[in-house]
Formats: structure tokens, sequence, C-alpha cells
């Protein structure tokens, strides 16, 4: 048992005297004060455990949190965790320039894709001169143009001037690539979910 958990202990101790002296002192039936006691013992042990194992606690609670929002939650230690869909993939509520949008993170996406639909819909503009990128996907080799999202925001990750590519070939479908995974302290997968640690530091906003 360590230091912290001593004083809790002892100070739950104390408080149960102290209950146990107002209880005693008003006369009350022996039956009525035995069954107040173990109520208020119940109590003093709950918030003892509650205490001594937060840490744990917390953790169960970023999980909950992971479960009951799929689009990400992020811990106290700025960690977001993704819990993967019914279809097997992560999806990421992302911002783009203040618009929220659902992406799917694809680690084989070497850079972030977005539909038509969407730049337009965020007022990305879209470069149009030069040769276009030519992008393979799982319908095959597809045409894109490369643009900047001005504010590319995840939970507490920015990024500022991102380079993604658009193509109205990519339908509804958006995706984060490795640009934005890379830019990433840390990721990783671990069972059912997807731990995207930020990069520390002023300079995170500004990374590409």
């Amino acid at each position: 048992m360590n230091e912290d958990q001593t004083l809790s202990l002892l100070m739950a101790v104390l408080m149960l005297i102290l209950v146990s002296s107002a209880l005693f002192s008003r006369r009350i039936p022996i039956g009525q004060t035995l069954r107040m006691l173990l109520v208020w013992l119940g109590i003093f042990l709950v918030g003892f455990v509650l205490f001594s194992f937060r840490g744990e606690v917390g953790q169960v609670w970023n999980r909950m949190k992971a479960e009951l929002t799929p689009g990400g939650s992020t811990d106290s230690n700025g960690t977001i965790t993704v819990t993967k869909g019914e279809d097997g993939h992560f999806w990421v509520d992302a911002e783009l320039n203040g618009r929220t949008t659902r992406l799917m993170v694809d680690s084989g996406a070497t850079t972030t894709a977005l539909s038509e639909i969407t730049a337009k819909a965020a007022n990305i503009e879209i470069d149009a001169s030069g040769f276009p990128v030519l992008i393979s996907t799982a319908n095959g080799t597809v045409e894109a143009r490369r643009a900047k999202v001005q504010r590319l925001r995840v939970g507490n990750i920015v990024r500022e001037n991102f380079s993604v590519v658009v193509s109205s070939s990519f339908g509804d479908t958006n995706v984060i690539g490795m640009n934005f995974l890379d830019s990433l302290d840390s990721w990783k997968v671990q069972g059912n979910h997807l731990l995207l640690n930020p990069r520390e530091g002023p300079s995170d906003a500004s990374i590409n």
C-alpha cells in the first residue's frame, strides 16, 4: 500500500469514527444504527477503491468513451482512441476548414484523399494547374488533383495548410492517409481500437 492509499484509508477510518459517534450520540436503536453504519461503510469503501485505483478507473472510462463515441475520444494525455466500426474500418470525425466530415483512416493510402463534393463543401481550393496525380484505388487507377486544407482538425490534433488529393472518382469516401499518420508522435492498433498520439510541442499545428 503506497502513501496515498494509506492516507486515504486513514481519512476514511476517521470519517467513519465521526459518523459512528454522531449516530450513537443520537441514541438511535442499535439495529438501525448498525444498518446505517454498514451503509456508510460501503460508501467509504467504494470511495477508497475509486481513489486508490483512479488510474485504472480513468483507463476504463476512456475505453467506455471510445465505445460510445466511435468518431474518436481524447483522454487526459491527448491520446485519441478510435473504435473500429462495424465495417471493420476506423472512422474519425474531422474538421476540414471548420466543417465536420467523417473520414476513414487508411494506412494503405500515401496521401489523405477527399471526394470533390467534400472539398467543395469545405471550401478547399483545388490546384487545377499542371498534370493530375494518378492514384491507385480498389477500383483501379484514377486521376486526382492536389489541394491544401487550410485547417484540418482531428480531436486535439491540428494541421494547417495540409496536403490532400481530390477527385470526383472517390465517390463519397474520404480517407486519412499516411501523410497524417506520419506527422503524429505515434499511432498503433490495439485490438479493436486505434490509438493516435499527437506530436508534442507548439510546432504540431504546422506539420504538413
